[in-house]
């Protein structure tokens, strides 16, 4: 009876040895192929790359911007502009000046101090120049357009005479009482084509 008991009981323990050793190459065979795996490969995000990246970029022209010339005297009307016609005792004229651009093509022109000119004259005597006693020239590059037409700011005259070696003393006062007087102004290399006469009294 003692041997066929101790067979029972081998036999259940190689049972039990075998059912673990199925149970361990199951588990490792769930560990290593898993449900819906494809060989164990990973799964990777797929990145959508913005359209404008993708796409062929615009060329880039390298062809160069043609820089404005500069404006030919032929190309500037200049004319000379009084605030008035006249003037009384004690009223100082203002004067300023117009440039246009008869020109077919947008151009440069100094519409600073170092490119304009105004000048007084009575007959053949001219009287007084706006350079003679300037104590800065400060060039204002202005592009003017095909047609473009521009007015500059106005220019005081105390009514004396000027001249270079008179700056820095008292100047003489001009004849007044009805006198005439013209005015012409020069701006970018043109000077005015007509005068622009006023009184003085």
């Amino acid at each position: 009876m003692a041997p066929a008991k101790d067979r029972s009981v081998y036999v259940r323990r190689r049972i039990v040895v075998l059912l673990a050793l199925v149970a361990v190459v199951a588990a490792v065979v769930l560990i290593i192929v898993r449900p819906g795996s494809s060989g164990g490969a990973k799964e990777v995000a797929s990145v959508e790359v913005p359209s404008d990246l993708t796409e062929d970029p615009e060329p880039v022209s390298t062809e160069e911007t043609p820089e404005t010339p500069a404006c030919q005297s032929a190309d500037l009307d200049v004319v000379a502009v009084t605030d008035q016609p006249s003037y009384g005792a004690g009223e100082n004229p203002e004067f300023s000046l117009t440039v246009t651009n008869s020109g077919s093509e947008a151009c440069i022109a100094d519409l600073g101090t170092a490119g304009m000119t105004f000048a007084v004259s009575s007959g053949s005597d001219e009287v007084w120049r706006s350079a003679d006693c300037q104590t800065s020239l400060d060039s204002l590059p202005v592009i003017l357009d095909a047609g473009e037409k521009l007015e500059t700011e106005s220019v005081s005259w105390d009514r004396t005479r000027s001249s270079a070696e008179t700056c820095d003393i008292t100047r003489d006062a001009v004849v007044a009482g009805g006198a005439s007087y013209h005015l012409t102004v020069s701006a970018g290399g043109s000077e005015s084509k007509e005068t622009a006469q006023f009184l003085l009294y």
